[in-house]
């Protein structure tokens, strides 16, 4: 700690804080701001209770980045479509789920998902959001909690890594980061993560013919988030997220990502021991930064405190993934591409 004037004690960190933080509500507090200022958070997360007009999230977003005098800070947000979306009407459209590709013509799916995922990130960017946690790349299972369900791109782990590509790629055009999720992977969960920790018993076999496959088909994209998921066949006493093992063994080595590693939220319920001793767990075991999401400033001031300043390899990691941003987004002709997703998706998820 060190004492700023006024007398009021911030914290001091020779380089970006390991975390990425929500906020309270769509406009930020004077205490938020000085937080922020102080712990410098390498990101930001949106959710819906930071929305409400365009105008107004595009002054959070400038208001955020003033906060930790980057220019540059991500901006986070999940819209995915279907019933993950933060932005929506009567200012956004509605997107639907990654399933509603799967019904399309094979020769077209990918096609309409890229342009999907390019409006989207259309939306994104005229906001200054340059990152979305998004595509799922988990695979269900029969039997598994719809937690994924119809945020699936299909049920083989082909034609999600196919899907998820042109996602990532529909993304990429419009200058918005992608950030696979959830890796590696909750399709078979039986729980919902948010409430409870799911164990997996499927063989290494198994999971890596099916659920570690669609993310080794995307290891070379710049951001992941992990699962709270224990695999017994790695780890049968931590959740991926906390697990040296799974993301030396699977993450970094079966999969091969070497991005940037976020955690999932720090306060789901799929953890245990209090935010700071999660944080600290959680980076512990590799990850690069933490997650914490609700906004609510005194588990953010324990996330801090379990927190650390980014590694050299995170930094060198997040610095990578920002270079992957391109500069403006490929021209595009956004009225053609809403008539012809319209057209294509039919009545229920037509503007």
């Amino acid at each position: 700690m060190r004492q700023a004037q006024g007398g009021r004690p911030e914290l001091f960190r020779a380089v970006t804080g390991a975390c990425i933080f929500g906020c309270a509500g769509p406009r930020l507090g004077d205490e938020e701001t000085a937080f922020f200022r102080d712990v410098d958070p390498w990101g930001f997360i949106l959710f819906g209770r930071n929305v409400e007009t365009p105008d107004q999230v595009r002054a959070l977003v400038d208001g955020l980045r003033s906060a930790v005098g980057r220019p540059d800070a991500p901006i986070l947000i999940d819209q995915e479509g279907g019933r993950v979306q933060r932005l929506g009407p009567p200012h956004w459209r509605r997107y639907p789920p990654a399933a509603a590709y799967a019904d399309l013509a094979d020769e077209a799916r990918w096609e309409f998902v890229r342009l999907g995922a390019r409006l989207i990130a259309h939306d994104l960017a005229a906001l200054g959001i340059n990152v979305d946690c998004a595509p799922v790349l988990d695979v269900p299972a029969p039997g598994a909690h719809d937690i994924i369900g119809d945020r699936a791109y299909g049920q083989s782990a082909g034609e999600v890594a196919a899907m998820g590509r042109a996602a990532a790629d529909g993304l990429m055009a419009g200058a918005v980061l992608p950030v696979i999720k959830h890796i590696p992977g909750h399709g078979r969960a039986t729980a919902d993560s948010h409430l409870g920790l799911p164990i997996v018993e499927a063989s290494w076999t198994d999971l890596e013919e099916r659920d570690f496959a669609p993310f080794r088909a995307l290891a070379d994209l710049p951001l992941a988030m992990t699962a709270h998921v224990v695999f017994a066949a790695v780890d049968a006493d931590r959740p991926a997220t906390t697990s040296p093992a799974v993301i030396e063994r699977v993450i970094r080595g079966a999969i091969g990502f070497d991005g940037l590693l976020i955690t999932d939220d720090l306060s789901m319920r799929a953890l245990s021991g209090n935010l700071s001793q999660r944080a600290r767990d959680a980076l512990g075991a590799g990850c690069d930064v933490v997650l914490h999401c609700n906004g609510d400033l005194a588990e953010m001031r324990a996330v801090a405190d379990g927190a650390a300043p980014l590694t050299q390899r995170a930094a060198a990691r997040a610095a990578s993934a920002l270079a992957r941003l391109p500069s403006a987004p490929e021209p595009f002709d956004v009225d053609d591409a809403r008539r012809r997703l319209d057209a294509a998706l039919g009545d229920r998820w037509a503007a």
